[in-house]
């Protein structure tokens, strides 16, 4: 029997939330697979559309194939491409999609701090302002998500804000420069979207397991000492009195869904970093620690570093390119208040360095021991054995 009001009327229970259908971007970046699974794990009820360029539709087709039944009757591929005018969407897939979007995760970005400005340009930028224009049609939209980068506070030093975003600064290279640029178009379109912004730190492997797509950024570090054939300790570039902002990938995706799906972060920008960072020390020694080589014990200078790096053919070797340098040697500190504001009370807590770096090496010297026996078999002549 309902329960009556006083007024004599039948209580009205509130209507069922409707389920969340998301359209994910930036296939096949390590980020945005992990937040189209992250978004079926975490929801029995959402469907989740992700956009894929033709020529990765083999790749997404694997992934889906691997999901479990249940699983891939929630997720569908489309074919699109940011890029172009309506995501490069056919007629039909453009209204269906729009007519039913509730979250649109937007990842698709040239990462390559190396990339030719244009194509950064096209990509970083023109790519979003489609997305912004794609998300106006649809009448359904909860929540916009922007996935940005702490590096659009290019070269400030110092404490940079959550809302802090033209100060002024200098950009190091085109993708810090195109996501500075990207954001802003952002920002402009909070006036009449319901736009979050989360800027990424240095995003690692999994805290549980190690998986990672590539070994590039901080891995460059890992891979020279863990894979170092003489056992002397490597000296240090710079001081390494800098934080370094590492976020596992885990954590990275729960906290971006938490706060996409939180009605208090529209409108607002958001650093998913390490509130608590370690020096850039402090994680080479941890390093070198859990791959059974000596911790370092002296420091290269800056100029000296960048000088090496540079010599013909060293940089190939050492995979340690001159841009990771710079994250040793710059002194910023990324406040994430509201980040810790939203996801107070959710568990939900950047796991510290010291309890995930030893499952981070474990998982890239097996990987790189794999690659090695598959090489060494390939260069086997069978006709020799």
């Amino acid at each position: 029997m309902s329960r009556k009001r006083k007024n004599g009327s039948a209580a009205v229970s509130a209507p069922p939330k409707p389920s969340e259908v998301l359209l994910v971007t930036g296939f096949p970046a390590f980020t945005a697979r992990r937040i189209a699974l992250g978004a079926l794990e975490q929801d029995g009820s959402a469907h989740v559309f992700l956009l894929v360029r033709a020529k990765f539709r083999a790749a997404a087709e694997a992934l889906v194939a691997a999901l479990s039944p249940e699983q891939r009757e929630r997720i569908e591929l489309v074919e699109g491409d940011v890029c172009n005018m309506d995501l490069g969407l056919s007629g039909e897939d453009h209204r269906r999609i729009a007519e039913r979007i509730t979250t649109i995760h937007h990842l698709a970005a040239v990462y390559y701090l190396g990339t030719h400005e244009r194509e950064a340009e096209r990509v970083n930028v023109e790519g979003t302002r489609e997305v912004l224009g794609f998300a106006r049609e649809c009448a359904h939209l909860r929540a916009l998500v922007h996935y940005s980068t702490v590096g659009v506070a290019g070269g400030r030093k110092g404490v940079v804000l959550e809302d802090d975003l033209d100060c002024g600064q200098s950009f190091r290279n085109h993708y810090e420069e195109t996501k500075f640029r990207a954001e802003k178009l952002v920002r402009e379109a909070m006036r009449h979207l319901p736009c979050v912004v989360l800027r990424l730190g240095t995003v690692v492997g999994d805290s549980r397991t190690g998986e990672i797509d590539k070994f590039d950024g901080p891995y460059s570090l890992i891979v020279l000492i863990a894979e170092s054939r003489v056992d002397l300790p490597l000296p240090l570039p710079g001081r390494g009195n800098a934080p370094l902002y590492l976020a596992p990938i885990d954590w990275v995706v729960a906290a971006a869904l938490q706060i996409a799906g939180d009605p208090r972060a529209i409108g607002r920008t958001f650093h998913l970093v390490d509130p608590c960072p370690l020096p850039a020390r402090k994680i080479y020694a941890l390093v070198a620690e859990h791959a059974n080589r000596r911790p370092p014990r002296t420091t290269l200078p800056m100029g000296l570093a960048r000088a090496l790096l540079r010599a013909p053919g060293l940089e190939r070797v050492t995979r340690a390119p001159l841009a990771l340098l710079d994250a040793l040697d710059h002194l910023v500190l990324y406040n994430c208040r509201g980040t810790l504001e939203l996801l107070a009370g959710t568990g939900l807590a950047c796991p510290a360095p010291e309890t995930y770096l030893e499952t981070l090496v474990r998982y890239v010297r097996t990987v790189r021991a794999d690659r090695r026996r598959v090489e060494d078999d390939a260069a086997a002549d069978p006709l020799e054995s």
